[in-house]
């Protein structure tokens, strides 16, 4: 008999300043570790102020995570040590496993309107993978497919598999599934999820019901699922769209300051004193 997860914790997201000045959400970061073990941080940027953001992420070093940035509307111009460049656009992802180490940058620009709106989740990596090599999975927004369900249920598979149909980012060390939930009203969505993975949905709009005892979530709400083997959400007078993120929890030690995430305080300490001597960067550049 297959288990439904129970909504564990509802939180809103809260305003801060990150970057040079951008303006932006935070789902949660580092006051909720470990509780969303493998995941670290989740930030929401959305305005209509271009001042709010263009001053962006200038050139900063990260190793032992996986970024993960999701557009919605607007576009962000990157680049990092890689000798990489361009722009990723709405309905675009980048999928960037920082690995031993990589510097970059990232500029959001907005679109025609001003309008900016996207995520950045980040991810952490084992023990075993905190020094692989850094590599990019970019997405466009056309590849990835859009499985239209029941009563015009509409998911983004980013990463995972909704209806048969799998997400174009492959070899993910922690296993991810990565949704974007489109309910109409009055709809019901269901949808497994592995046993013992860590599970959470993040309301981009709309108003939803995210278990049988009736937890609900508005915009810019995090509700954070309890074990079991599958979830269900659903709609009444409003529709609903979300994110819907699992992973497998790592279980390890977590020693994290500012973009590097390590195991212990001593790996932290070596990090950055080879980012001060310039000896930070382990891949070849070009």
């Amino acid at each position: 008999m297959k288990i439904l997860r129970k909504i564990n914790q509802v939180w809103k997201s809260e305003p801060t300043i990150e970057g040079a000045g951008v303006h932006l959400r935070r789902a949660f970061g580092f006051r909720q570790l470990p509780q969303l073990d493998p995941f670290l941080l989740l930030d929401d940027f959305h305005s209509n102020i271009p001042a709010d953001y263009l001053s962006g992420f200038p050139w900063h070093p990260h190793r032992g995570i996986e970024t993960i940035t999701y557009v919605l509307d607007g576009k962000v111009e990157h680049g990092d040590s890689m000798g990489n460049e361009g722009i990723i656009s709405s309905g675009d992802v980048q999928w960037m496993t920082a690995g031993s180490g990589i510097i970059h940058q990232e500029m959001p620009k907005g679109d025609g309107s001003g309008r900016m709106c996207g995520f950045q989740l980040w991810a952490n990596l084992p023990a075993s993978h905190k020094m692989m090599p850094p590599r990019y999975q970019d997405v466009r927004g056309g590849e990835i497919p859009e499985v239209v369900l029941d009563g015009g249920i509409r998911v983004r598979v980013v990463s995972g598999t909704v209806g048969g149909i799998s997400g174009p980012v492959h070899n993910v060390v922690i296993d991810p599934e990565l949704l974007d939930v489109a309910l109409p009203a009055h709809t019901v969505f269901t949808h497994p999820i592995k046993r013992g993975h860590t599970a959470f949905a993040y309301v981009i709009e709309g108003e939803g019901y995210f278990d049988q005892g009736g937890s609900s979530g508005s915009a810019e709400t995090l509700l954070t699922y309890q074990d079991g083997d599958e979830i269900r959400v659903s709609t009444k007078g409003k529709p609903l769209r979300f994110l819907l993120v699992s992973g497998k929890p790592l279980k390890e030690p977590v020693a994290w300051h500012g973009p590097i995430v390590m195991n212990t305080r001593d790996q932290l300490k070596t990090a950055f004193e080879e980012y001060e001597k310039g000896t930070f960067i382990k891949h070849e550049t070009r």
